[in-house]
């Protein structure tokens, strides 16, 4: 069978600029064949057993394998039936060699489709405050790439015609010929006071901006110590960003936080705090994984009848649940279930698969948010209730529903298991100062964040701003000897973000 292969434009660096259409493509890819500038977490997308094949390009620098071996890896992995992205920094089509791939493709037979990313050439100035055009200052733009030697008069670069032929330059991998490039825009008569910038890393927490007068760009720059990916911009637009620019104004800009979520769960998180600045640092401490054995489970789903209700405490209860019944063809709907969830993200999938929900706690958000929930309701004694849960779940819950004379049958729905972590660089890290704030989202991620530090690591990370998803887990820190300055009893990103956000500005400055 002859796969495809799908151009993907991965867009300009924040990975929330990626298209719905493009984050579908890598949702259902057999293989990924990816760049360097390409963001690493568009790759959680990917479904799990997809080859990953890193390429390493960027800009001027060797690619880690040469064009024709890249494009010799797409038409092979197309042909053994696979449905290939080609993921690609920026545009496909917009300096990324994606028109050569594209021939290559169309020449061999193998079936192609190209899927538009935003260009830096339009994001990074987006995010730096500086548009395009502007009917008071440039009616036109010109694109080019700095990549070719300025000195050699090429069709591709015509350097004499370009500095006045447009109101505004944009110039891409410029950084390498920056002084080159500025000599010969000033040689043509571009005017020295011109209004330029040099946008690093634009759209990241890491962005930085420097603006300059045509004549001193290039000093300001190495002052500044800007470099590669930049995008340059020269043109009286420029002059905008002093009223324009935002990004920089967000509340967590350039903060840099560790999430220690699973990878399954890590990307909301992850997104809130890119949208509000911050640097997100994605290091899963643990994994969640389907348990050693469904007999407990598997027993209870074929006795569906016999329960009152189905209690889930988290989304992976669901989630699991869920999976293992449509494995065994067991429609939970159907079987008229009543749940009660531990919140609003495990209500939501409840309801998708086709169960009542009938109840979520108010306060807390917990195992004991749970009990409190169904204690203040209707009488539990004599009813049965089913508890899918983790292998490392407290029994809180089915304790204090026992106790007040209800039958529990709590089974294992999934394991929590132990992430493999790079220690070495983590502890770095933390010594060296490079982490404002640690996000926990359960007991589980701090135990094994605590594993894996040295003495110096442990005392650099109680310096940070720690914050926590729930007293249970709050509680956990305080005992492995961290501090909890942030608790949020609610299980979602934006109420852990917005609460981060304060304790850091009481915090001050960055480190």
């Amino acid at each position: 069978m002859k796969g495809r292969v799908i151009l993907v434009g991965a867009g300009p660096g924040a990975p929330d600029l990626l298209t719905l259409r493009g984050a579908r493509a890598l949702r259902e890819a057999d293989a990924v064949v990816y760049d360097a500038l390409a963001s690493r977490e568009l790759l959680a997308l990917v479904p799990e057993g997809a080859e990953l094949h890193d390429v390493g390009k960027r800009g001027h620098e060797a690619p880690t394998r040469p064009q024709e071996e890249i494009t010799e890896l797409l038409l092979r992995l197309a042909r053994e039936g696979k449905r290939v992205v080609r993921l690609k920094g920026g545009d496909p089509y917009v300096f990324g060699r994606g028109g050569e791939e594209a021939s290559a493709c169309v020449e061999a037979g193998i079936p192609l489709e190209v899927v538009p990313g935003v260009s830096s050439i339009f994001g990074a100035l987006a995010y730096a405050g500086i548009p395009v055009t502007d009917r008071r200052h440039g009616a036109s733009f010109a694109v080019v790439t700095g990549h070719k030697d300025p000195s050699k008069v090429t069709r591709e670069t015509r350097w004499s015609e370009l500095a006045t032929a447009a109101d505004t330059l944009l110039i891409l991998m410029g950084m390498r010929n920056l002084e080159e490039i500025v000599g010969r825009l000033l040689e043509a008569g571009r005017d020295p006071s011109t209004p330029a910038a040099v946008v690093m890393e634009g759209t990241l927490p890491g962005q930085r901006v420097v603006t300059a007068p045509l004549a001193q760009l290039v000093e300001c720059a190495r002052a500044e110590g800007v470099s590669s990916p930049s995008v340059v911009v020269v043109g009286e637009v420029v002059r905008l960003r002093a009223t324009l620019a935002w990004f920089e104004g967000q509340p967590l800009f350039g903060r840099r936080v560790l999430v220690t979520r699973s990878i399954e769960q890590a990307g909301e998180l992850a997104l809130e705090l890119l949208s509000a600045g911050a640097e997100p640092w994605v290091v899963p401490m643990i994994r969640i994984a389907a348990p050693a054995s469904w007999r407990g489970l598997d027993a209870a789903l074929d006795d569906l009848a016999a329960y009152d209700a189905v209690l889930f405490t988290s989304q992976n209860a669901v989630d699991y649940t869920v999976m293992r019944a449509r494995e065994r063809g067991v429609d939970l709907g159907a079987a008229g279930l009543r749940s009660i969830c531990v919140g609003e993200r495990s209500a939501e999938a409840a309801l998708r698969a086709g169960l009542a929900v009938d109840g979520v706690p108010e306060l807390r958000f917990d195992a004991e948010g749970v009990l409190e929930l169904l204690l203040r309701g209707e009488p539990v004694r004599g009813r049965r209730y089913l508890l899918p849960r983790s292998s490392l779940a407290r029994d809180a819950l089915p304790d204090g529903l026992r106790a007040a004379g209800a039958t529990v049958d709590a089974v294992t729905a999934y394991e929590n298991k132990p992430a493999e972590v790079d220690a070495e660089a983590l502890c770095e890290r933390l010594r060296a100062g490079a982490l404002d704030a640690l996000l926990f989202t359960s007991p589980s991620t701090a135990r094994r964040f605590v594993e894996l530090l040295d003495e110096g690591a442990k005392h650099a990370a109680a310096s940070c701003v720690v914050a926590a998803i729930g007293g249970v887990t709050a509680d956990a820190l305080r005992a492995l000897g961290l501090p909890a300055d942030v608790v949020s009893e609610r299980p979602a990103a934006a109420p852990l973000v917005a609460a981060l956000e304060q304790a850091l500005r009481e915090r001050g400055p960055h480190r």
